[in-house]
């Protein structure tokens, strides 16, 4: 794709310049502010080569735009040392935190611009570069004419791995409500070793380039090969790149101007039909209600008619789900242990766990172990024999309360790719992202639109968190109704446990049919090949805890871990 870019246009004169400039410049400053009582968050990556004017292009839009409803992230310089001892941990872990992390957690809510400073495409072509060649500058080698040479398949390879989950990242995005803007600033070689010398010849500018920046000069041809071939092959009709000429800061400036108010009102358009479409449907909907409701319609007709529409989940899912996944109708609730046995096993698993926990640590394993399950299922005491048995630097509880209100302005899942366990450590989840597909499908919360992509959204984020080489367990806690009744009497009667029982569980317990309808398509739709759902039979407590102990153990020994 880079060789579209015409690097030898004419000069644009200033002062034509200035007049077309300008004026996309006051478009673009009035069109921020439409986007943010829209809600239209605007994500605008930029991409390209080291000295190509990045910085400076972000600059000059940043010095005009709205800075309350802006923000800039700038992509730290590529650890090589950090990336090769990764590597050679041998648990398929690569860093610290997932690929898409640092991005994730620099996401600013819908209705705000997010300039990204480089971004998820260096990164990939860096790791890919350090995984085929050991470092970022590597020697030449020629391979026989018309071969593909080894390293520069293993090259390939590790694009390919990143741009599956860049893919799914921007198309979350735009699913969500944002707009994604792609530059790539493309400059010659020769001009970006011009830029750079210049650049380190400078007092003033010196400590912009560093030796390793003008070391990686001789490295243009092996960059200029995986860039095409990472922009090939993510020119996503959904977020398509623009290809600037980096060399003609003047031109550059004016198409990037172009480019973003043609998003922007593109994605206020539609925007703006979206909402008259939602207007008009409600409307249709009320006037069908009035003519077929009589006049004197019950209270209990009207209790009725607020229900939530019944959702019908889809058929089937873009990722591999395994053929035998679990049903409610399954589950064996005679499951139990003896006080005895409990003890026994409780302690020897505790060891057990703890043990392997610390080898964990070391081999930089992250281990995320999360629970969903009715009310009074035993999820607490559930957590709290695991936690017992870790080192308690070494994890952390994640609850799941009802979202905030700069939580609500951001993607469903936002608030989980930022609460992630760095890798060596553990995340416990007290409920977790499946919250979009169970509480929010039964209460009505989300659209049907939102809740057909969540199964699919939550299997991408689930595959991005396997390839980073996290272990990732999901567990459902099981329990029938009628215990599940004695619990919540029995917290009701017990002044020591009132606190644990609410009006909301009371009304949960009502919606069973509609719960267990909405968790039997969870597991179906969510049960995938690499992050299956595991059943705990928690109507004996001890049973559910020693199982979930096992579970976890069996785990991190078939990560070849040993205690």
């Amino acid at each position: 794709m880079l060789d579209q870019v015409n690097l030898n246009q004419p000069d644009i004169d200033k002062g034509t310049y200035k007049e077309t400039h300008d004026a996309l410049i006051e478009r673009l400053v009035t069109l921020q502010q439409q986007a943010r009582l829209q809600g239209v968050g605007l994500v605008v990556l930029f991409e390209g080569w080291n000295g190509a004017g990045k910085g400076s292009r972000i600059s000059d839009l940043m010095f005009n735009l709205d800075a309350r409803a802006t923000s800039v992230h700038v992509t730290g310089d590529f650890d090589v040392d950090e990336a090769r001892a990764f590597s050679d941990a041998g648990h398929n872990v690569t860093g610290y935190w997932p690929f898409m992390q640092q991005f994730w957690q620099a996401l600013g809510p819908r209705g705000a611009i997010t300039f990204y400073d480089r971004g998820w495409y260096s990164v990939a072509a860096e790791r890919a570069m350090c995984r085929a060649f050991g470092g970022l500058n590597p020697k030449r080698k020629e391979g026989k004419k018309g071969t593909v040479r080894g390293d520069q398949l293993a090259a390939r390879k590790e694009a390919g791995v990143c741009l599956a989950s860049i893919r799914e990242f921007e198309r979350g995005l735009v699913d969500d409500g944002y707009e994604v803007v792609k530059f790539f600033i493309h400059v010659s070689a020769e001009g970006q070793r011009e830029r750079l010398e210049r650049l380190a010849a400078d007092p003033t500018t010196a400590w912009r380039v560093d030796k390793k920046r003008l070391e990686r000069i001789g490295n243009y041809e092996y960059a200029y090969s995986i860039y095409d071939l990472m922009l090939e092959g993510s020119n996503f009709a959904f977020a398509p790149w623009t290809l600037v000429n980096g060399e003609d800061k003047r031109r550059a400036n004016i198409v990037i101007a172009q480019t973003l108010v043609r998003a922007l009102e593109s994605a206020l358009a539609r925007k703006e039909a979206a909402s008259s479409v939602k207007v008009a449907s409600a409307v249709d909907s009320a006037n069908a209600a009035d003519a077929s409701t009589p006049a004197d319609a019950s209270a209990s007709a009207d209790g009725a008619a607020k229900q939530p529409p019944r959702f019908a989940a889809p058929a089937t899912s873009r990722f591999h789900l395994i053929d035998d996944a679990p049903t409610l109708a399954g589950v064996d609730h005679s499951l139990s242990l003896s006080p005895e046995e409990y003890k026994d096993e409780l302690k020897s698993l505790q060891k057990r766990l703890f043990r392997l926990e610390n080898n964990m640590y070391q081999a930089r394993i992250p281990l995320m172990v999360m629970y969903e399950g009715w009310d009074a299922a035993g999820k607490g005491g559930n957590i709290k024999r695991v936690a017992q048995s870790l080192d308690a630097r070494a994890y952390t509880i994640f609850p799941s309360p009802a979202p905030t209100a700069p939580e609500l302005a951001h993607p469903h899942l936002w608030r989980y790719w930022t609460r992630l366990p760095k890798a060596g450590h553990v995340g416990i989840y007290d409920r977790s992202w499946y919250g979009r597909v169970l509480v929010e499908r039964v209460e009505g919360y989300a659209s049907p639109e939102r809740l057909t992509q969540a199964y699919d959204e939550i299997n991408a984020f689930e595959k991005d968190l396997v390839d980073w080489g996290a272990i990732l367990l999901k567990f459902w806690v099981e329990v029938s109704p009628d215990e599940q009744l004695r619990r919540f009497e029995e917290r009701q009667s017990n002044p020591a446990k009132q606190w644990k029982i609410t009006d909301d569980d009371w009304r949960n317990r009502e919606k069973y049919p509609q719960y267990k309808e909405a968790i039997e398509d969870m597991f179906r739709l969510t049960s995938t090949s690499f992050a299956p759902w595991i059943i705990l039979e928690s109507d004996d407590k001890r049973y559910a805890r020693v199982k979930a102990l096992r579970t976890i153990v069996a785990a991190l020994e078939d990560a070849g871990l040993s205690d």
